[in-house]
This record gives structure tokens, C-alpha cells and sequence, in this order.
């Protein structure tokens, strides 16, 4: 997508909503979908109705960005996202991040549903992103730049902003959860890692793995949006988890754990509007 295709969907954000800028973005990952549902006083928006928006095919996915007031600010939602193993390509795969940045959104939140590596991370941890490897051998910046959304070559040394994950850190401690970090592996997927991928990906240093999130990150990095991301853990990667892995595991455990995580998300959203204060 071109910077006029971003450029015409934050337009008509503006145009539906009646908001002339959104402070923050939030990304809901599997089973988090209808969270936004009960955000008062929200729009809600078909991806089907945005021009360019790509539309995800994967059950437990949603499809809608919802535009909600909060704290005096407003808040962008994006209830559900499209993946790169469904085949789209990589500037769709960020469109909806773009948009909202452009649509003023200078915080980002990103959520994820991943396979747990650490072995002190158990299904239902919630886990704060501090770095992630990207050895799915795909980059959302591959190809012409376009200096109008940002640099051709983006450092990406402090891509997941220090500030919002210690906002993050002292949500999680306030209502009495663990704190833990962790770096993310992104794999392309649709298959589940094998475990001597696993393997690696932890001789590397990952304690997560996942299919989500990197794109988006780095998309937003390149537009100079601060970024935070939180991964629930659903189940432990292949080779550490004793039984064969399944998407219907994972979103059952996105069920079970959805009141705490929703806990965590009523607690730090404001933050994340008025973080510039």
C-alpha cells in the first residue's frame, strides 16, 4: 500500500468518527476481540468499509476498528489483524497500524496470543515484550521508502519503548500479577514451530514464539510511534508442551484468561493516551 492508501483510510477514519486525531492505538491479538465491545460511547467500523483495509480469514480474529473516548482522549482499536501466512503481503499486513498512526495514534500497543520457551512462564502468564528476533525473513520496510512515513534505515534498538513497558510493569504489580519480560521469535507460520526450532530460537535467546506483532512494531518504528507489547502465553512450543499443539487450545486459553488480561488493558489504556503528559 502506497502513503496515499494510508493517507485516504486515516482520512476516512476522520470522517466517520468526527475525530480529528487519535492519540493511541491498540491492537487486540486472539480472544481479545470483544473488549472493545464494551468501551462506552465507541464507533465501531468494519474493516470491509475502510478503503485498502485488509480483512483477516482467520477464526478468533475479529474485523473492526472501534474509535472510543477515554480519559479525555481518544483511543483507536483495532479488534483483530491479518497475518503474513495468510499470504498477504507485508505492506498490508501493516496497513492498519499505519493508518493510525497517521490518523495521529503516537502509542501503540500491541497484544499477541505465543508459544511459551522460558521455562519459567506457564499458559496464562502475561508477558511484556523487550526485544523480539525476526526469523521469519520478511520485513515490512523491504522494497522502495518512502521518506514521508520514515527513514530508510530504521534503529531499532529501543523499538519497544522503555517508558510504556515500566508503565506496563507497575500495572501488572498494582493488581498483583507476575512481572516478566521476555523476547518474542517471530516465525512466518501457519505451522506451529518444530521443536528443533524451538531449540534454536531459544539458543538465540527467544523465550516466546509467535506468527503477529513484529510488522507491526517495526511499522511503527518507522513512523516514529512509541510501541509497547504484551504476549499471553497459551501454551508451552513444541517440544517443551507435552501433547501436540492446536489453535483451538490456544484460543480456549485466551477464553480463560481474557478477565485478567481485560484488568490489565482498563488499568494501562489510560495511561497509554496521556503518556505524553
Amino acid at each position: 500500500m502506497s502513503y496515499h492508501a494510508i493517507a485516504a483510510a486515516a482520512a476516512f477514519l476522520t470522517a466517520r468518527t468526527g475525530v480529528s486525531q487519535h492519540d493511541a492505538l491498540v491492537v487486540l491479538g486472539s480472544g481479545l476481540g470483544e473488549y472493545a465491545e464494551q468501551l462506552p460511547d465507541a464507533v465501531r467500523i468494519p474493516y470491509e468499509d475502510v478503503p485498502g483495509f485488509p480483512v483477516p480469514k482467520v477464526t478468533g480474529h475479529g474485523g473492526s476498528l472501534i474509535s472510543a473516548p477515554i480519559c479525555d482522549r481518544r483511543l483507536l482499536v483495532m479488534s483483530g489483524r491479518v497475518h503474513a501466512y495468510e499470504g498477504w503481503p507485508m505492506s498490508d499486513v501493516v496497513f492498519g497500524v499505519r493508518t493510525a498512526i497517521k490518523a495521529g495514534a503516537r502509542r501503540v500497543l500491541l497484544t499477541n496470543a505465543a508459544g511459551g520457551i522460558n521455562p519459567a512462564f506457564s499458559p496464562g502468564d502475561l508477558i511484556i515484550i523487550s526485544d523480539h528476533l525476526n526469523l521469519s525473513g520478511m520485513n515490512p520496510l523491504t522494497g522502495p521508502n518512502d521518506d514521508r512515513l520514515g527513514p530508510r534505515f530504521l534503529d531499532l534498538t529501543n523499538a519497544y519503548t522503555a517508558g510504556l513497558r515500566w508503565d506496563l510493569a507497575a500495572v501488572l504489580t498494582d493488581l498483583d500479577l507476575p512481572v516478566h519480560e521476555g523476547v518474542y521469535a517471530w516465525f512466518l507460520g501457519p505451522t506451529y514451530e518444530t521443536p528443533a526450532e524451538v531449540t534454536m530460537a531459544r539458543t538465540m535467546g527467544a523465550d516466546l514464539v509467535g506468527m503477529s506483532t513484529v510488522p507491526e512494531v517495526i511499522a511503527a518504528n518507522h513512523m516514529g510511534a512509541e510501541v509497547a507489547a504484551i504476549s499471553l502465553v497459551t501454551n508451552l512450543a513444541a517440544g517443551i508442551s507435552p501433547k501436540p499443539l492446536s489453535h483451538t487450545d490456544v484460543t480456549a486459553t485466551a477464553e480463560r484468561t481474557r478477565a485478567t488480561f481485560t484488568k490489565v488493558l482498563d488499568r494501562f489504556l489510560p495511561i497509554l493516551v496521556a503518556h505524553d503528559d
